[in-house]
This record gives C-alpha cells, structure tokens and sequence, in this order.
C-alpha cells in the first residue's frame, strides 16, 4: 500500500520529517518497507535553470553548432555549445548546468558535465523538452516567456511536485488502515500518546456534502439482497464534463502510482485512496428505466467488463442491475456498458457496504483483483459509506462548476448495532508482561477512538468504532496498548520463568527428530508439501472440500500423502532432477459421520537411482527391497523387535504391488511400488516407491525406555539353513518365528538366496537364511549353538512346514 507523506499531512498538522513519520509508523504496526522521493517530472529538473542567452556565434569547426554564452544568474557567464537550430541572443532558455542528472522522455539517463565539443568549451546544456522529460518534442529549444526571471529554478518554474511515498506492508486485519485517513488517524494517536503536545493533534476530515440539493430523487434505488449489501448510498449529479483532471489531482494520484485517466474516474480513485472507500461512477443515462437495482445473478446472465471480457454469472453473485440488465459486479469489477465515457453529462455514484464473504468469492470465481475487492474483502467501514459519497460529489461539483445534485439516498435496512467489550486492565498487564499504569491505558484506548463506557475499578466497558471490525477481544485491546505504548519500552526480563515438567510417557518431537535425523543421514530430503491437493486425483463422500478454494487445482484437502509427494516429484523431474529421496511428516484429512478427522503420517517417496553417477561405480535404480530396508530401519528404530503381521495391499489401488504392517489390527505402516494409474495421473516417469506410516499408531507402540549397554567383547557366530516352504510363505513369518523361540541369543535373522526352480516341487520355494548367534556374557560352544538351530528346525518343521534341505 503506498501512502503519500503530502497526503498524511492534509489531515494532521504534521511538523515531522518524513523519515520520522516512516519509523513512527512502522513503530505502531504500519511497517514502512520502503520509502521514496516522488516528483511530478523524474529527477525533479534538480540543476536546471532559467537562464538568457547573451551571445550566440557559428562554432569555428562544425556548421551546425553554436557558440554561446548564458547568464544562469551566477558570478559568471557559462559558455555553452548548442546545436538547436531557433538558437538566438536574448532568448530565456532552460539550462541543464554542470553535474545535473537528465531523464529524457526516450532514452536513458545521463548526467551533465563540462567538457569539448569540437575543440570549444562546453559548461553546461541549453534544453529541449524531451531532454528533460517535458514532452515528446525535439524541434528546438524551449524558448520561455521573455519576463521569466533569470536563475529561477527550473523546479519552481514548472511547478514540480515533490512528495515522499511510504510503501507499507499492511496485515490483512487492518482493513481500518487501507487508506491516507486511516493511517493519518494512527500517526495523530501515535505523535499524541508518544509526545504528549501542549495542543493535541486532531484529525480534520475534508468538508463533505456542503451543496444545494435539487431534493428530486432522478434515480431510485431496490435493495433485494440486504444479507449482501447491508447498506447502499446513491446520488445523482447532472450537467458534468468529462475532462481531464487537474494538475492537482493529477499529481496527487500520480505519487501513489495511480494513472489519471479522466476527471470523473480521477475523483473516485481520489476518495478510494483518502477514505478507503471503494466508489463507482455509471453513467445515469445508461441506467434503464431510472432504477437501481441490487441482486443476485440470475441462471444464464452475462455481464461484460471493463476488460472487454463477458463473464458467465453464478447464481450467488451480487449484482449492480438497472430495470432489465446487469450493469456491475458489486464490489468487484464494473461493466463497459455503464461506465462514464468523453459523452457522459450525468454520472450516478454508488458508496456501499458489500458483505466481505460475498465479494470474496466472486473475486476469487472470476479470478479478478482489483482495488475495490481488495478492500470489500476486508471490510470496509459501514458508518462511512455516506460521507465517501458526499466527499467524491463535492469534488465533481468542484471541477464542474454549475453541475446540480440530486437529493441523496441511503439505502440502510437494519443498523448495524454498536460493538461493545469488557476489558480487565489487569489482564493487559498479565498479557503485556509489564506494570503498564491504567491512566497510560486510557489514554492510550481513547486515542485510538474507543470509548469507555462505564469504569468499575479495573474491569472497563469498551465501545468500539465501526471503523475497528478487528477489534473482537480483550486480546486485540492489549495489542492496541503494547503498539501505542511501544514494544521497544517493554522490557525484556533478566530471567525466564519455567515449570518443571516431568513426562512419563513418550515425547513425540523426540521421535520426530530422531527419525529426520535417521532419513537426512541416508540421504533423504524433507520436504514440506501443502494440504491441499485437486479433487481431480479423487473424489468421495469422506474428502473435505474446500468452502472458498483459492483455485480448482487446490480444491480440497488431502485425504492422502501420495498426491502431493507425486507433484514434487513432476517438479524435479521436470527440472532434470529424478534421483529422489523424500519424506514428510504431515497430515490428512477425512470427513465422517461424526465429523472431521485428522490423521498424523511420515511418509518416504524414492525413485531414480540409489546414488548420484560416479566413475567407480555402476548406477542402481531404487527397487521395493531398497525401500523396504528403510521401511524396517523406521519400525526397529521406533518399536523395536515386537510382534508384527505383514500382508499384501491388495485392496489398496494405489501400489501395484505392495505390503502392509500391522501390530494387534492396528495399521503401522503400507508400503510398495506406486501404480502405473497414479504415475499416470501425475505425469510422472520411471518407478516410483512409496511408503506411508500411520505415526499416531507407530508412536503407541514406542517405548520411553532407553537403555545403554557396553559394547559386546565376544563374537558373532553364523549359522545357516536351507528350508524348502510354500510359495505363499513370507519371510516375515520366518524371522517372528525365529526370535520368538530364541529372545537371548539370536541377534539377526537374514534371507541371502531364494529359489524356484525344477529342484523344488511345484508351489514351493527354497530360502536360505542365516541366523546371527551372540552372547553377551562368554564365547558360546558348538553344544550351545547347535541347540539354538534345533529349536528352528523344529519350529519350523512345525509351524511353518518347512522342510531343511541338506543338499
């Protein structure tokens, strides 16, 4: 928002220089992110002149320059060479002197200095007007009036406007701020409360609505939407010109990057920017049948903007109508066939009070950003609607001396009821963290233009302006103190005071660090994806859609962690970048019966190679064993080596072939190649391997329990088996089994080789596997360790049925 320091002091008997009114502001909330010098004319003609010419003779080496000498005003003459052909003695010219910066009308920048031309001194520069930004012309020089003054500024001369321009970052809460008034209104409580003056400042709001009315009313206004449009003002001013505005006008737009246009859209912009209210002007002539009409589109209806573009209408947009066709989206963008033009003589201007929700959503439906919605979306000041109206046609009448104004209209259904609030001082005490007395608080709530109501030692019953819809609890109060007071005299304390609090249980961000600790040392990369995703990868009765989607690609939120990992994937892929090891800790969200539900997730995307390309190694692609591998880091890791089921997600469509881990029926953790269809869907290429943990239920199964033990001093033993089992036996069930007869010794059980083949009868396949053998206390014996492989012979014979080959 750009906010112009000449502007601010309209309002306010404001002495501070700039640079103090943009660290003031930016003291009470108004950060001020950059500020800039602002001339009517780039450069403002700093270094130029007026200057006479006093001689004038052809230059001895070229037959197109002139040798002159001008009086500038200064102790001597300045010689200049000139090449304008309406060179001549006596002539009152514009004079760029030495070292004056130029910014032509084309052309790039460029800075005056003495130098030669064609062996001849030159101390300066005699101008045209498009070499000092004045004009297109290069005809000659400017020649000025012949009474001009000598040595008068050419700044002064030309009447430069020179402004300085806050760009301040406002939060969307603010909306009381969107304007030159408002903020002009926190600068005055500010300089009040900080500096206290002998005669306060006082915010003087232009005059507004001091003309004769003609008491006709020429245009009625049918409000049918009040929920919509809670109030709607109107006035009619006949006997206008469409003219080009005034240099005034002109330059006050001008500095805050507004681009004249004419005097009527001129005026409007005007009060948009100094109220903050949006206004529009239509011509009243294109008003059918005299009558305004505020309603909701109905099936079918068009309307053609300003752009040139016809927009197809939703039924839940507001509409701006005459007595047979739409006219304006209300709040939004206005239409080509209403709007004022070179031929217009009455204009009708429209102040309302838009309901933000709606204008939000037609923006957001027709993709349009203007100024007008940009404040209707939050919320403008209903009390100030009329004033806005009678402020925009004291101007019109201001420019267009012997217009008439019709009698005013303010269509206003149900008054909007004063806010009022309990305040306790000593909670803003508590929440501020500092002893802040209750006379500094008041003046401060005063200032700020809240009323107190009624007092009851330190409980306060606030009143609250319009203009303040931000303001909704005691909290919002405590802030407008801390802002006014001023964060920088609260201080901050020498000692922090914490509860001691022991935990029990687990700590969740524990886990959650060590297991980001645990992928990032693997070579994975966290990536932190939105919650929203497109109901075009799905759409059922238990996804959550979104009320007010920002757009049709983020139209719901994420029932699952795929989708998004999936659109990362594109990116990088899309950016020659497919050698991929991500992770997520997020969340998704479902909707039931019940209500919404929301459901903790780590999740582990790979695809492309194992490791970058290297002149040692050959590449490996990342496969379902690859995964997996991490995917039982995670679990021993968090739960350790407890029971757990594996099977096959068969009725998960979104791996072509997958796994799925459970403890006791609870789901820890589904995992696998992601299907063709998704891939598809995502345009994404290669294989892609995925893994999603449930983290609510793999932290329910994590142990608080940390032990530490020394280093085991005797060795491993290695032992192996060859057994012959069914084809629909997992590994997984074999390696249960094993620790489930041996808990002490047995520290690891591994597959290194499966067959399938002639040697094995049909539906059956041969694992071997090794058992890793050790004992914390001795160097266990051959009795010892052939004991522990018979009880998994056994075990296996038995519950497995396993039969050991021995060739």
């Amino acid at each position: 928002m750009k906010i112009s320091y000449n502007w601010l002091k309209k309002y306010a008997a404001i002495d501070m220089p700039p640079a103090e009114v943009g660290k003031l502001l930016t003291e009470i909330g108004l950060e001020v992110e950059h500020e800039e010098a602002f001339e009517s004319v780039k450069g403002g003609l700093n270094g130029l002149v007026v200057g006479e010419v006093k001689t004038c003779i052809k230059h001895p080496n070229a037959d197109k320059l002139s040798l002159t000498t001008v009086d500038v005003g200064g102790p001597a003459l300045l010689n200049i060479v000139c090449g304008a052909s309406n060179v001549a003695v006596g002539l009152k010219v514009i004079v760029a002197t030495d070292g004056a910066m130029l910014y032509p009308y084309n052309g790039e920048p460029f800075k005056i200095k003495k130098s030669k031309i064609r062996g001849e001194a030159s101390e300066g520069m005699i101008c045209a007007e498009d070499e000092i930004g004045l004009g297109a012309s290069h005809a000659g020089i400017m020649v000025l009036p012949s009474d001009t003054k000598v040595g008068t500024p050419a700044s002064e001369y030309f009447k430069i406007y020179h402004d300085t321009v806050f760009e301040i970052g406002l939060t969307p809460n603010r909306a009381d701020a969107i304007s030159h008034m408002g903020t002009a209104r926190d600068l005055v409580a500010a300089i009040n409360i900080r500096t206290k003056p002998s005669q306060p400042l006082v915010l003087t709001k232009p005059e507004a609505g001091k003309y004769a009315s003609t008491g006709k009313t020429d245009i009625t206004i049918d409000l049918q939407n009040p929920d919509a449009c809670k109030r709607y003002c109107g006035v009619t001013i006949n006997g206008i010109k469409v003219a080009e505005s005034p240099q005034w006008l002109k330059d006050a737009l001008g500095a805050i990057g507004i681009r004249s246009i004419n005097n009527m859209v001129d005026i409007t912009n005007y009060v948009l920017h100094e109220t903050g209210q949006p206004l529009h002007a239509f011509d009243a002539d294109k008003i059918k049948g005299n009558k305004v009409v505020v309603r909701k589109a109905k099936a079918g209806e068009t309307i053609v903007t300003l752009d040139g573009t016809e927009r197809r209408l939703h039924a839940d947009d507001l509409m701006i109508c005459n007595d047979s066709n739409t006219m304006c989206i209300a709040g939004v963008y206005g239409g080509i066939e209403s709007g004022v033009s070179e031929n217009t003589t009455r204009v009708f201007i429209e102040s309302a009070y838009f309901e933000p929700s709606h204008v939000r959503k037609t923006a957001r439906r027709f993709g349009l950003h203007t100024d007008a919605s940009f404040r209707f979306e939050r919320g403008v000041d209903i009390g100030n609607v009329p004033y806005a109206m009678r402020r925009a046609a004291g101007l019109v009448l201001e420019l267009c001396p012997g217009a008439t104004v019709s009698a005013e209209q303010d269509v206003y259904p149900v008054n909007a009821e004063e806010r009022h609030l309990d305040f306790s001082t000593a909670f803003g005490r508590k929440l501020l963290g500092h002893d802040v007395n209750d006379q500094e608080m008041e003046n401060i709530i005063l200032n700020v233009g809240i009323n107190i109501m009624a007092k009851n030692g330190g409980n306060w019953k606030l009143s609250l302006p319009t203009y303040r819809m931000d303001i909704t609890t005691q909290a919002d109060i405590v802030e407008e103190i801390a802002r006014f007071y001023g964060y920088n005299n609260i201080p901050v304390p020498n000692t922090i005071k914490l509860p001691m609090v022991h935990s029990k249980g687990i700590r969740a961000d524990k886990v959650f660090d060590e297991i980001s600790l645990m992928l990032t040392g693997n070579g994975f990369t966290e990536v932190m994806n939105t919650s929203l995703t497109s109901s075009r990868f799905g759409m059922d009765s238990s996804v959550v859609k979104l009320a007010n989607p920002l757009s049709s690609d983020l139209d719901v939120l994420r029932k699952a962690m795929l989708n998004n990992g999936l659109v990362c994937i594109n990116r990088n892929q899309n950016n020659q970048w497919g050698d991929l090891k991500l992770f997520e800790f997020g969340r998704t969200y479902t909707k039931t019966e019940k209500g919404f539900s929301e459901t903790e997730h780590l999740s582990v995307w790979i695809c492309g190679n194992k490791a970058a390309e290297s002149w040692n190694a050959k590449q490996q692609k990342v496969d379902f064993y690859y995964l997996k591998g991490f995917v039982n880091q995670v679990l021993e890791k968090i739960v350790g080596r407890i029971s757990l089921e594996e099977k096959n997600s068969d009725d998960d469509v979104s791996f072509a072939n997958g796994l799925t881990v459970t403890h006791k029926g609870k789901v820890l953790v589904s995992y696998g190649e992601v299907s063709n269809t998704e891939l598809k869907n995502h345009d994404v290429k290669g294989e892609v391997y995925y893994a999603d943990f449930n983290w609510k239920n793999i932290l329910s199964l994590a142990s608080a329990k940390r032990q530490i033990k020394e280093i085991v001093r005797f060795p491993l033993v290695s032992r192996d088996l060859a057994l012959v089992i069914e084809k629909n036996v997992q590994f997984a069930q074999l390696r249960q089994l094993a620790y489930q007869v041996e808990k002490e010794l047995l520290k690891e059980v591994s597959v290194f080789d499966v067959y399938m083949g002639d040697k094995v009868e049909q539906g059956k396949k041969s694992y071997a596997l090794r058992f890793l053998l050790q004992s914390e206390h001795k160097t266990l014996t051959d009795k010892e360790i052939d004991k522990v492989m018979e009880k998994l012979v056994k075990v296996y014979e038995e519950k497995a049925g396993a039969v050991v080959r021995t060739k």
